[in-house]
């Protein structure tokens, strides 16, 4: 009888432990370690990969001191709790490794070394589908950055439009997500409650929509037809500037100076919330580390300081303005918070930036670090071209793990009411 009681208890206690897990969150790199990014066939990609596909992690740290880091991999559950798996079932081989292939910049002002990591590699082989932690550690094993990835299968199709929102008062700022998950020959068990799914805009992990359930079902369809669960705020096209002649004025680029390094003078931007809709083409986002003539952008491509300066026209009480895209991982972290100038009425900062094309855009947040994506600096469109992607998890009664299962993509381009 004790040994029942003391069984039940413990297993009381196991629920609450995992229903309390701690949700993993990105630690943001120190200011030495720049342009972090996943890439794949030479370009810089969001972190998505199917399962086997080759991929780099690559980083700059500006010291160019050669240093040695390491790196593991970490399962996570569909909500970024810690997985029940050991390593040994979900990694082939062992991770704490040190990254190998390092060199260091040459023919730049700011010295730096290159590192690059390629997955999977001869020492280890991600084996299943789901979500995942790289984390970076210095020679004395002080965790330096980690960056969120995740593995998925297409075991199933995931038919996915864009539409616009059909709620009257956001039908001109928002973009509403209109998908189907088809089994086809798939036998899941209960779909309803074992499938879940994630909603993304263009590839970001910090403004993703999870815990949408089907709305109902045809057959073995799932089918996610809501007007307000799977909306996300179009925003507008990112802004962008390109240096890959680092000396010289071009795209965005109003002035440069030399002192140490390089400076980037970009012209002055203002809040487009007010202003009609203009398309322009971008990235969504992205950047692209590039040097005119050069041979090996990694190493050639110098770094500058970039002057950014933000006209909102008024100014926002209580809110912060940072710079943010892939380049920084959207970061909210006080290295790329605006500074506002009382006496010129405007924001302003300076961020070293590796040079080539990048997008960008201004985010406001408040004191917690909230962003605030109704109130937009450049305001919400309709018309806004972004790329959205749907991922299909799963887990089975008598499964420990969630497997990513499928896919869907689409973009707003063709968005219909």
């Amino acid at each position: 009888m004790i040994t029942k009681k003391i069984f039940s208890l413990l297993l009381v206690f196991a629920s609450l432990v995992q229903g309390y897990a701690q949700v993993e969150k990105e630690v943001t790199p120190p200011f030495n370690i720049k342009t972090v990014a996943f890439i794949q066939n030479g370009n810089v990609m969001i972190p998505m990969f199917r399962l086997g596909d080759s991929f780099q992690l690559e980083f700059d740290d500006l010291y160019g001191n050669e240093a040695d880091y390491y790196y593991t991999i970490t399962q996570y559950n569909y909500d970024w709790t810690p997985t029940q798996l050991g390593k040994a079932e979900y990694l082939q081989g062992m991770d704490n490794q040190r990254i190998m292939n390092y060199q260091n910049s040459f023919n730049t002002l700011q010295i730096y070394s290159h590192y690059s990591q390629t997955f999977p590699n001869k020492f280890n082989r991600i084996l299943l589908t789901g979500n995942y932690m790289l984390k970076i550690f210095n020679s004395d094993q002080e965790l330096v950055f980690s960056r969120k990835f995740i593995i998925y299968d297409e075991q199933l199709s995931v038919p996915l439009q864009i539409k616009r929102s059909r709620d009257l008062s956001t039908i001109d700022g928002m973009q509403n997500l209109d998908f189907v998950v088809k089994m086809g020959d798939n036998i899941l068990q209960n779909p309803i409650q074992n499938v879940k799914v994630a909603l993304f805009q263009n590839g970001r992990l910090d403004n993703a929509i999870y815990n949408v359930k089907p709305q109902y079902t045809i057959g073995s369809d799932l089918i996610y037809r809501y007007n307000k669960e799977t909306q996300f705020w179009a925003g507008n096209e990112y802004l962008y500037f390109e240096n890959k002649d680092i000396r010289t004025v071009s795209n965005n680029v109003g002035h440069v100076s030399a002192g140490e390094i390089y400076n980037t003078h970009l012209y002055m931007n203002t809040a487009r919330r007010n202003n009609p809709y203009t398309y322009f083409p971008d990235i969504n986002g992205r950047f692209l580390p590039n040097k005119i003539n050069a041979e090996n952008n990694n190493l050639e491509a110098d770094y500058s300081w970039v002057y950014f300066t933000l006209n909102t026209n008024t100014f926002m009480d209580k809110k912060d303005v940072y710079i943010v895209g892939m380049f920084n991982n959207y970061s909210l972290s006080p290295e790329y918070k605006m500074d506002y100038n009382a006496e010129k009425g405007l924001f302003e900062k300076a961020i070293l930036i590796k040079q080539g094309f990048t997008n960008y855009q201004y985010a406001i947040a408040d004191k917690n670090g909230k962003i605030d994506q109704e109130n937009a600096v450049d305001g919400n469109f309709y018309q806004t071209e972004n790329n959205y992607f749907v991922l299909v998890y799963y887990r089975g009664n008598n499964d420990r793990y969630d497997r990513v299962i499928g896919r869907g993509i689409a973009t707003s381009e063709s968005i219909t009411n």
